[in-house]
Order: C-alpha cells, then sequence, then structure tokens
C-alpha cells in the first residue's frame, strides 16, 4: 500500500468509490448516441420544411400578377407533387422525393399568389398577423406533439372525417349563409389543422430518415393550411 502511494498510484478502495461516476459518465454518453438519430431527423425534417416555406415564398413572389384561374392549374400541379413524392419515398428516390416537395412549395405559392396579392394592397396587416400567429401556433402544437411520448396514431382517423366534414361544411355555405360563416369556418379549420400539426410532430418523434421528406410534406402543409385559415380569420374580421 506504501509503495502505491509513493508511487502516485491510487490507494486501496479509491476503485469503488470512482465507479459510480464512471458509470453515470458511461450511461450519459449512451444517451447522448441514443438521442444523436432523433435530432438528426428532426433537424432534417425542419430545414426540408423551412426550405420549402422558402419556395412558396418565392412562388407568391413570382405569381403576384396571375389570375386566379391559373392559380387552380397550380392546386392540381400541387398535389401531383405529393403524390410523386410519395411515390418517390417508397422506391428509395430520396433525392427526387425532396425536389418534389420543393415543387410542392414552390406550385401552391403560385397558387395562391393573386389572394395575397390582394391582400397586400388591401389588408397589408392581416398578411402579418396571419403568419404571426401562425408561427405561434405550430410552433407551440408541436412542442406538445413532439413531447409527447405515447403514439397518437389512433388520432387519424378522427382527424381525416373531421376535415371530410369541414369540406362539406364549406360546400354547403356555397349555398346556404350562416351569421359569421367565414369566422365558423376558419376556426374550424385551424382546429383541424392543429390537430394534424400535433399528431405529425409526435410522428416525427419516432421517424427515422426514410420518411423525413413525407414528414416533412406533411407538416408544410399543415403550415400552409393553418396561415390561410388565419388569413381568412384575419382579413373577415375586418370584412
Amino acid at each position: 500500500m506504501a509503495s502505491d502511494v509513493a508511487s502516485g498510484g491510487p490507494p486501496v478502495g479509491q476503485d469503488s468509490a470512482q465507479s459510480p461516476s464512471f458509470r453515470d459518465l458511461t450511461a450519459a454518453r449512451s444517451r447522448s448516441v441514443v438521442g444523436d438519430p432523433a435530432r438528426a431527423v428532426f433537424g432534417q425534417v425542419m430545414g426540408l420544411v423551412a426550405a420549402t416555406v422558402g419556395f412558396t415564398a418565392l412562388g407568391a413572389y413570382i405569381g403576384r400578377n396571375l389570375t386566379g384561374g391559373v392559380g387552380i392549374l397550380f392546386f392540381i400541379a400541387g398535389f401531383a407533387c405529393i403524390f410523386g413524392l410519395q411515390f418517390a419515398t417508397a422506391r428509395g428516390r430520396e433525392q427526387l422525393a425532396i425536389g418534389l416537395l420543393f415543387g410542392l412549395g414552390l406550385a401552391l405559392g403560385l397558387a395562391v399568389a393573386p389572394l395575397l396579392n390582394v391582400y397586400a394592397k388591401a389588408d397589408p396587416a392581416a398578411l402579418w398577423q396571419a403568419a404571426g400567429a401562425t408561427a405561434a401556433t405550430v410552433a407551440g402544437l408541436g412542442a406538445i406533439g413532439y413531447a409527447t411520448r405515447r403514439d397518437l396514431s389512433n388520432w387519424v382517423r378522427f382527424l381525416f372525417w373531421a376535415l371530410l366534414a369541414l369540406i362539406v361544411f364549406g360546400v354547403v355555405l356555397i349555398f346556404v349563409h350562416i351569421p359569421h360563416d367565414n369566422i365558423i369556418y376558419a376556426v374550424l379549420g385551424i382546429a383541424i389543422f392543429g390537430g394534424y400539426t400535433i399528431f405529425d410532430f409526435n410522428r416525427l418523434r419516432r421517424a427515422d430518415m426514410a420518411s423525413a421528406v413525407p414528414i416533412a410534406a406533411s407538416i408544410f402543409l399543415d403550415i400552409f393550411n393553418i396561415f390561410l385559415f388565419f388569413l381568412q380569420l384575419f382579413g373577415g374580421e375586418r370584412n
């Protein structure tokens, strides 16, 4: 023992005192390694969503002088991009799927460009308020969905039927006038796509890189629809 102390080695019994901290350090490193893939997928998806939103803004700027009829064609092109990226993802064509995702953003930006141009000239404050409310809503609901450990896959059926009912309600409003119908419709739309936002971020919690593009497309569509409903809500208040 004396020679160990004199030579600077650890005294007898010191290993047992240090072993808990060594185990803690090893466990912390293990948790870090396990958490890295989840953070990588989250970063990949959020990067794709941000880029797609950027393409939407670009499309809205390029198509600001388009007519509403042309916008319908770009909506159809957007739906084609959705089906295309699903097909490309299933075939493992990630680069093609990403290109179609960006095409989706550009097409939808061109589709709503005439509408946004009208608001930009007549009521620009509604655009900024809708954008701010969308960012706050998606951030808050997304955090809830991502933090929820329980699998929310059982939400799919309810959200689907709720969305279908909203579409039917919108068709009915074409023929039947209800007081404050635009506000009611917008609030219901925000609630439904808010539910989709929670669900999609909950899916993101368990996703891998193979499903990054489809989930990014879903979150982008949540953001896009919530923005349009907020725009209708804030613009409708002034009308």
